[in-house]
Order: structure tokens, then sequence, then C-alpha cells
């Protein structure tokens, strides 16, 4: 596919623009394993969805959470050079398959695997490959898996080898992002509060927030209609209550905000190829805060390594015990 020459002020990014490689089939679950609506015909429920959960669902995302986030760091630490994206997609479906999970993202709206992979310049919905990680890459690892009725959906991005600062800053001031937003949850703030928060830390050092995919509520549908930007527009004022559940995952960029998409329909990337990176937990409005429902069953996600580097990140408000 032809490609666009970059035209920026900036350094040049450390690699050359990402190929896409060969896409292997669809990988199987078994039957026993239960499917949301769209695993058959790859289409979304358009019922609406309730904005609030009920206690039941709240119970079953902790649930779904706790598999997709086991899952994460399961095939995250898989990642080195050398390996390729599709043999960390095998990983992560095995891993879910064997937690009695089907994984979110097989079939929909077509999408062919069970997570998205995406390096470099790639911002999301990169579908995995054959393509092979080499040394100083960087690649959000964006898992979501479906059990008990329900969704859990998380990514980290990883740093591949030996990684230049540039990069590894970038996705250390993502992580830390995320967390700005996700500290300002709770009952009476606003869905804009968020993005104010993420634009506090990201822009100030010079990066981008891309504007054209943004967190979403979740639940029993993969995505419902409650839209969570990642940047501050006043315009996004809906109070937040107890019960709501939806997702933080800030994508930055060092280069400009602008995307292009692929001729696969799926692959976002920065126009400028410039690199991006991006973290996502699954959240809930509780009576006090906020609940982060994507962490795995040992550690918190702030102590995880992520290949061999170790990303800190600011604390996170109390979370009742369950």
């Amino acid at each position: 596919m032809a490609r666009r020459k970059r035209r920026s002020t900036l350094p040049p990014p450390p690699s050359d623009p990402v190929v896409p490689g060969f896409v292997s089939p669809t990988r199987s679950v078994p039957t026993a394993i239960r499917r949301p609506g769209y695993a058959i015909t790859g289409q979304p429920s358009e019922r609406a969805a309730r904005a609030v959960r009920t206690a039941a669902e709240i119970e079953a995302m902790r649930v779904a959470g706790r598999v997709a986030a086991d899952a994460l760091v399961t095939v995250g630490s898989h990642v080195r050079p050398g390996i390729t994206t599709d043999e960390l997609d095998e990983i992560g479906h095995n891993a879910m398959i064997d937690a009695g999970a089907y994984p979110s993202t097989i079939n929909y709206r077509g999408f062919p695997k069970s997570l998205c992979s995406s390096v470099n310049e790639v911002i999301c919905h990169g579908i995995p490959d054959s393509r092979r990680l080499t040394d100083g890459d960087i690649v959000n690892l964006d898992v979501t898996a479906f059990i008990e009725g329900v969704h859990g959906d998380t990514s980290a991005t990883f740093l591949v080898g030996d990684v230049d600062t540039r990069s590894a800053a970038l996705v250390a001031t993502t992580r830390e992002a995320m967390h700005a937003g996700i500290a300002v949850v709770a009952p009476g703030a606003r869905v804009c509060d968020i993005g104010r928060a993420i634009e506090q830390v990201a822009v100030p050092r010079g990066y981008s927030i891309v504007r054209e995919f943004i967190g979403h509520g979740i639940g029993d549908q993969f995505h419902t209609s409650l839209q969570i930007p990642h940047y501050h527009d006043p315009r996004h004022d809906t109070v937040l209550v107890p019960g709501l559940t939806f997702t933080i995952e800030p994508m930055i960029n060092i280069g400009g905000p602008a995307v292009e998409m692929w001729d696969d329909g799926w692959t976002i990337v920065t126009r400028d190829l410039q690199r991006s990176a991006q973290f996502e937990h699954t959240v809930l409005v509780t009576e006090t805060g906020v609940e982060i429902l994507t962490r795995p069953t040992t550690g918190d996600p702030a102590e995880v390594r992520f290949a061999g580097t170790a990303l800190a990140a600011p604390a996170t408000p109390t979370e009742p015990a369950h």
C-alpha cells in the first residue's frame, strides 16, 4: 500500500514504518464457552444499553476484568525481539480460553483476531500477523474478555528490548496520564474532567492526544453509547454516578494528533508516522470514588514489569476490598 512520507520538524522515528504481514486464520473457541451475540453475525446489538450496572453485573465485571488483566500480564511477559504479534495473539487467546472466557474482539464487526497489537506508529486496532517485533519497538496489546455475560477491557504498551529514550518517555507519560484520568473519577465529577486531567499530564510535555478514538461504556455490551474523550471538551458534561462502568484509554502521540487508516479497515496509524502509546483500564464509579475492575489476580498493575522495564505509576484511589 502507498505510505505517506514523513513531514515533521521532529527527529525521525527510530524505526522504519510498520509494514503489515500475513494474517493467519481466526482461532477457534470451544463450543462450551459462552459467546456474545455478535460472535456469529459479526454485528453487535443495536439495543440501548443501561448505563448503570446492577450489583450482579458489577460482580461479573470484576471477574471479566480480572481475566482480561491476567491474560494481558501473561501475553506481555512473552514480549521480546523476534516474536510475532500472531504468536502473542495465540498466547492471549489461550489464556482467555483457559479461564473460560471468549476473546471479545473475535468477529466484533468482523475483527479476525483475539486481541489487538499496535506497534510503533500504529495507534490502535492493529491486527496480529506474521511481523516479528524488533529490538527498540513499542507494542500496545489490547485484551478484552467476555465471561459471565459481560466484558472486561484493558491494554498496556510494552517496551521491546532496548527502547530509545523518547519512546520510553512517551510510554511512561501515557500510563501516568491514564492514571490521572482515573484519579478524578467519583460521583458528581463530569466526563470532561477525565479528559482535562489527561491533558494536564500530556500536553505540557509536548505530546498530542488522539481525538478520533475515545473511552466507552462497557458491560453486557462491548461498547455502549457512553463516550469518554481523553481531551477536555466541556460539552461532555455527563455527571458520573455510582454504578457506571467505562474504559479510560488515552492514545498519546509524540507528533501530531492526525490519524490515517490502513486498507484493512482496522489499523489506525499516526499520519506523521511518529510513535503512539496507549494504556487502558475498565473502571467502576463507586459510592465514594473509583474502582479499577481490570486488576490482575496477583500484584498491582503499577508494579507489573513491561518487557523488563518497570514503569512506575502514581497511586490510584483507595478501593474497597472484595
